[in-house]
């Protein structure tokens, strides 16, 4: 956020890890992995894998943490192929169990793209093989070998990336040799899925038995999120007044059965439909502890439509982590208990008050345990000495996934269930789960209270469907917001961040109009762009701006239009 009076685009700046070369050795040597980019041997023989090319999406393969989907572009041949995205220390492994012979020889091969791409076999009863590529910006086909052990029936075999590694592709994956007996066939595909009793966190489900199935995997918005034994389950976790889509599937030794049929279910409100103090929708405005030519505010002239009042901002101090809050004469506050008072009073009206960290011109680093028990030490102290509902997360110049997550762990044990936690990325930092800013998101998704991403001061961006979008458009707010919402976070945890005026940021102020469409689209199915996201998320948390006093100052025109629609959101 920006705190002169002209605001100039932040210079973004992006630090891509690189291994050396002589990483690579010693990984090679340590692992006998070979990269191969040659075709793959054995090619008359029957493949045994099922589903090899996705056309049946996930169907026959597991994923890690959720991490896989199927996509229909790029492919390397039919309709699909697989997409698996890297998140913190899972490499997005996506495997199958087949049934093979023992003592008989076996061809693997894949086509893969991406970087740091492992096509792999494991329980083999003799050495276990993969093959891998460092980058493959194309379709490029990796092949292994192995011989079976003398008591092996089933191998199993895999693709997985590289943690920190962007998502990779995989299709057309072939295991060529003689099969083996699969014993009993795969289950058929569950049916009579329904939803029972629901929480704010979580809904119960049920469905008939299938015969031959020792087990069952249950699916949320596609991901794989539970495995149980029996015909119901519980899925916890969920947020709040938000619409989940369900499946099931069967399992045993031989596989696992195609998805049952999809059932919605919806969280209730729980107490008063937010976390805490904050509603289920809910506006957010950052309130100038200084004069840049905006209109001077004390808070409580902060307009009743927002619902979560950042203060910007806390700044560092000598001590490395720790920051601390300074209230600027030029508010025009006599005291500080003034400022103390209103914050209690904005309070008593049901708003959150929280301090920011950071700014354009924030300074504040967090990189080892040290800085991160510094931090939350010192946001905790102002939010005792000034009443703070929580914190803001407004770090523009980069950030440690590992320290921060550590700092806001730590800050939640210390103010407890209440605390209210949200961040202000800018739009290169969401653009992948592997980013520091995403990942910390996700680490402390069970604490988070909402991203309000900086649409602004960027410039194109990827959308969700992996076109690109110039910002100042209701399709850059709407695919962008689709990367967060499918990449992870829930709705509730998903606000649009604009200007409030053209004065406000150097670039990709829009117009209250293209607010209320992208919220409407999102949130409804209507008044979408050229982009429309493949489903709706009624349980968006809503919109941010900068400022309240650059609101102020264009006669309160932001909050007087995007207020009424965020409240007014299913």
């Amino acid at each position: 956020m920006d705190r002169v009076a002209h605001p100039r685009p932040t210079r973004l700046r992006r630090t891509f890890a690189r291994l050396t070369s002589a990483f690579a050795t010693i990984a090679l040597g340590a692992t006998g992995l070979v990269a191969l980019g040659g075709t793959a041997a054995g090619a008359a023989a029957a493949n045994l894998a099922q589903n090899p090319g996705f056309e049946s999406g996930l169907s026959g393969w597991t994923c890690s943490a959720g991490s896989g989907s199927t996509v229909a572009s790029p492919v390397h041949s039919g309709s699909a192929a697989l997409k698996a995205t890297p998140a913190g220390t899972d490499h997005a492994r996506c495997a199958q169990t087949v049934a093979v012979k023992p003592n008989s020889s076996y061809t693997l091969s894949a086509w893969v793209q991406g970087s740091y791409v492992y096509l792999g076999a494991s329980g083999t009863g003799t050495t276990d093989v993969s093959a891998w590529t460092p980058s493959a910006p194309g379709w490029q086909q990796l092949s292994t070998s192995f011989t079976t052990g003398a008591g092996t029936t089933s191998v199993t075999v895999y693709t997985h990336g590289w943690y920190g590694q962007p998502a990779y592709y995989a299709d057309d994956i072939s295991l060529a040799g003689p099969g083996g007996d699969p014993g009993d066939p795969v289950p058929g595909a569950p049916s009579g899925l329904r939803t029972g009793g629901a929480t704010s966190s979580s809904i119960d489900l049920s469905w008939s038995p299938v015969t031959g199935a020792t087990g069952y995997n249950v699916y949320r918005d596609g991901s794989k999120v539970q495995s149980v034994s029996g015909a119901s389950a519980t899925v916890t976790g969920l947020a709040a007044s938000t619409s989940y889509q369900f499946q099931v599937t069967a399992t045993n030794a031989a596989g696992e059965s195609p998805r049952s049929s999809a059932v919605t279910g919806t969280t209730t409100a729980g107490g008063d439909g937010g976390d805490g103090t904050v509603p289920k929708h809910a506006v957010t405005g950052y309130w100038q502890n200084f004069n840049n030519g905006a209109a001077v505010q004390k808070l409580r002239d902060v307009q009743d439509q927002y619902d979560i009042i950042a203060v910007a901002f806390a700044d560092a101090t000598g001590t490395p982590g720790a920051v601390d809050f300074t209230l600027d004469p030029a508010v025009g506050y006599g005291n500080e208990q003034q400022f103390k008072d209103d914050i209690k009073a904005k309070q008593a009206a049901g708003k959150s008050v929280v301090i920011s960290i950071g700014g354009q011109n924030g300074t504040v680093s967090i990189n080892d345990s040290a800085s991160a028990n510094n931090f939350a030490d010192s946001v905790y102290a102002l939010m005792r000495e000034y009443g703070f509902n929580g914190v803001d997360i407004d770090l523009e110049n980069g950030l440690n996934a590992t320290y921060m997550t550590q700092a806001l762990r730590s800050l939640s044990a210390k103010a407890g269930s209440g605390l209210v936690i949200t961040m202000a990325p800018q739009t290169i930092d969401m653009q992948s789960t592997s980013g520091a800013y995403f990942q910390t998101a996700l680490n402390i998704k069970d604490i988070l209270t909402v991203v309000n991403m900086q649409y602004y001061n960027s410039g194109s961006m990827l959308g969700c469907d992996g076109k690109v979008y110039s910002q100042g458009s209701v399709d850059f707010l709407t695919a962008l917001a689709c990367i967060q919402l499918e990449g992870g976070l829930s709705p509730s945890q998903v606000g649009l961040g604009l200007p409030a005026s053209t004065r406000g940021a150097g670039s990709g102020y829009v117009s209250p109009a293209i607010v209320n469409n992208a919220l409407d689209c999102l949130a409804r199915g209507t008044n979408c762009g050229s982009f429309k996201p493949a489903r709706t998320y009624p349980g968006l948390r809503g919109a941010m701006t900068w400022s309240t006093n650059w609101d102020a100052t264009a006669g309160n025109a932001w909050s007087n239009a995007v207020g009424p629609k965020v409240h007014g959101l299913p």
